[in-house]
C-alpha cells in the first residue's frame, strides 16, 4: 500500500468467485466515487471459475442502482496485484492466499473501513447448508451487500482517493 501521503489511484477488492463480495465492494466504490472520479476500481478472485453472477446479487446490487450485467469474472494474477495501489481481501482465505502467492500483506475490508480485524463471510461459511433454507440464505446475501455499501464511505473517507 501507498504512504498514507501518496493518493491511492486504483484499489482491488479480492474474494473467492469474483461474484459476491468483491464484486459488491467494486460497484459500490465506483458507485460513490461517481463516473467522473479518475480512480480505477476493480475485483478479481483467488479461485474465478466460469460461473454467472447469481439473481440475488444482480437484485441487490439493481436495487443500489448498480449494474453488474457486464461484469466478467477475474482470476487473481500477479499483473492485477501489482497493478493496484491498494488491494482488500474480504475474506482471511483471500488475505492468507495474497501473502503465500504474491507476498503481499493485505487488509481485510472491516480492517479499512472500521479497524475491525473481521471478514465479510461468504453465504456457505455461514450457513453450510444454505440450499436448505434460501430465503434465509438470499436475506443474508443482501444483508452483506448493504453492509459493504453502507461501509463504502467510510473506507472513502480513510484513504487518500483520487475524487
Amino acid at each position: 500500500m501507498k504512504s498514507s501521503r501518496e493518493p491511492i489511484q486504483s484499489i482491488l477488492f479480492v474474494c473467492t468467485g469474483n461474484v459476491f463480495r468483491s464484486l459488491a465492494a467494486e460497484h459500490a466504490l465506483k458507485a460513490m466515487l461517481g463516473a467522473q472520479s479518475p480512480g480505477i476500481v476493480g475485483s478479481a478472485g483467488i479461485d474465478a471459475k466460469p460461473q454467472s453472477v447469481h439473481s440475488w446479487v444482480r437484485t441487490r446490487l439493481c436495487m443500489k442502482g448498480a449494474d453488474p450485467s457486464a461484469h466478467v469474472q477475474r482470476q487473481l494474477t500477479h499483473d492485477i496485484i501489482e497493478a493496484a495501489d491498494l488491494v482488500i481481501a474480504m475474506g482471511r482465505n483471500h488475505q492468507e492466499f495474497i501473502r503465500e502467492r504474491f507476498g503481499r500483506d493485505v487488509p481485510l475490508f472491516n480492517q479499512a473501513c472500521f479497524d475491525r480485524d473481521e471478514p465479510i463471510q461468504d453465504v456457505h461459511e455461514v450457513m453450510p447448508d444454505w440450499e436448505q433454507d434460501l430465503d434465509k440464505a438470499r436475506d443474508y446475501v443482501w444483508s452483506v451487500i448493504d453492509r459493504i455499501w453502507d461501509a463504502t464511505p467510510l473506507l472513502i473517507a480513510r484513504l487518500p482517493l483520487l475524487r
